[in-house]
C-alpha cells in the first residue's frame, strides 16, 4: 500500500474542503505542531538521537531556494522511519559538530562507520562528532570525478568544432557559396556527434545500443585522446566493482594511479591527487563496501516531498512534517 503523503489541496479536493483552509486548520489545531517540542530552534536545527545507529551516512541537500542543510540518517532504518538523525541548517563544520555534539558522548562513540562525499568539512564534522567511527568516502563521488573529466575533454573538443563551423560558414559568406556543412556516416555533423555522444560516455560499452556504438567508432577515431579518457574512466568504474579486496584494491588503484600520471590528462590529474589525499576513507569501501546511497536515497525522499507540495513557504512546518514521517 502507498504510504505517500498527499497534501492538504489533494486531501481538501476529495472531501469537497477547500484546500488553504484545511492546510490552516491542520497547522493550527489538528497537528501538534503548536506543541512541537522542537518548534524553537526547528529553523536551524532538528536533533533526534534515539535514532542514532552503528552505521550513519551524512550528506547536505537543499531545502528552498538553495539553502543547504546537512543530514544524518541511520542506514538500518532504510530510508524509513527512524531514520532521520539531525538536520542542521548549513554546511559549516563548527555549526554542525555543535549539534551533534548534543548527542551523549558513549552514544556517538558507539558509532563505527559513517559514509560520506569527498568534501572536507563533511570529513571534519564526522572526526569530531564520531570519534571512533570508520570514514567511508562514497565510491559513486569518486567515479563521478573520473566521468566529469571525460566530459570535459568532451566539451572541449565541441566548443573547437563549433569554432571551426563558424570559420567555414564566414568562409562561404566572403567567396558568395552556399555552406554545406560534412556530413558523418550516421548522419551528424561534427558538432553533432560531440553534442549526442554525452551519454554514451557515461554508460558502459555493454549497455550502448546499436546506434551508440556506431557514433563511439566515429568519435573514438576521430578523437583518441577521448577514447583513452572513457577507458581510463571504465577501468576506474571497474576497481570498484570487481575487486574484492583492501590490498588487491590498492593495488590496482596504485597502478591506475600511475597511469594517470604518465597520460599528463589535467582532469584526470585533478582526480589523482583527489584519490592519493583520500586514500585511505577511499580504501575504507572495500571493507564492507558501504556507499552514501542510502543519504541520495533520503535527499530524492525530500526533494520529492518538497516537490509534491510545490515547494516549501514554511520551512519549520516543512521540517515539522518531514519529522513526523523519517524520525
Amino acid at each position: 500500500m502507498d504510504s505517500s503523503p498527499i497534501s492538504c489541496k489533494t486531501l481538501g479536493r476529495f472531501f469537497g474542503v477547500e484546500g488553504k483552509r484545511l492546510q490552516e486548520q491542520y497547522v493550527s489545531h489538528l497537528s501538534d505542531f503548536m506543541s512541537w517540542d522542537q518548534a524553537e530552534h526547528a529553523q536551524d536545527w532538528l536533533l533526534f538521537p534515539d535514532n542514532l545507529g552503528e552505521y550513519l551516512s551524512i550528506d547536505e541537500t537543499s531545502l528552498s531556494q538553495g539553502e543547504l542543510y546537512t543530514i544524518v540518517t541511520n542506514k538500518a532504518a532504510k530510508g524509513k522511519k527512524g531514520a532521520l538523525v539531525a538536520i542542521v541548517k548549513g554546511t559549516e563544520s563548527e555549526t554542525v559538530i555543535k549539534v551533534l555534539c548534543r548527542i551523549k558522548e558513549w552514544a556517538r562513540k558507539k558509532v563505527k562507520e559513517v559514509t560520506l562525499d569527498l568534501a572536507p568539512t563533511m570529513a571534519k564534522i564526522v572526526r569530531r562528532s564520531f570519534p571512533k567511527a570508520k570514514l567511508v568516502s562514497d565510491r559513486f563521488h569518486v567515479q563521478q570525478l573520473a566521468s566529469e573529466a571525460v566530459q570535459e575533454i568532451r566539451i572541449k573538443h565541441r566548443w573547437d568544432a563549433i569554432e571551426q563551423e563558424n570559420k567555414e560558414m564566414d568562409l562561404a559568406k566572403e567567396i558568395k557559396k552556399p555552406w554545406i556543412p560534412e556530413l558523418l556516416e550516421n548522419g551528424d555533423t561534427l558538432k553533432q556527434l560531440l553534442a549526442r555522444s554525452r551519454y554514451l560516455l557515461f554508460k558502459k560499452e555493454v549497455n550502448w545500443t546499436s546506434s551508440q556504438n556506431h557514433r563511439a567508432e566515429l568519435l573514438f577515431k576521430r578523437y583518441p585522446d577521448l577514447k583513452k579518457a572513457y577507458e581510463i574512466s571504465q577501468e576506474l568504474s571497474s576497481i570498484f566493482s570487481r575487486s574484492k579486496d583492501r590490498r588487491i584494491a590498492f593495488k590496482k588503484l596504485a597502478i591506475w594511479y600511475n597511469k594517470i600520471e604518465k597520460l599528463g590528462y589535467k582532469p584526470f590529474n585533478t582526480i589523482a591527487r583527489t584519490i592519493q589525499n583520500n586514500y585511505e576513507t577511499i580504501l575504507n569501501y572495500f571493507d564492507n563496501r558501504s556507499t552514501n546511497a542510502s543519504a541520495e536515497s533520503f535527499n530524492a525522499k525530500i526533494k520529492a516531498f518538497r516537490s509534491q507540495f510545490r515547494g516549501v513557504r514554511n520551512v519549520k512546518f516543512f521540517l515539522f512534517r518531514l519529522a513526523k514521517i523519517y524520525a
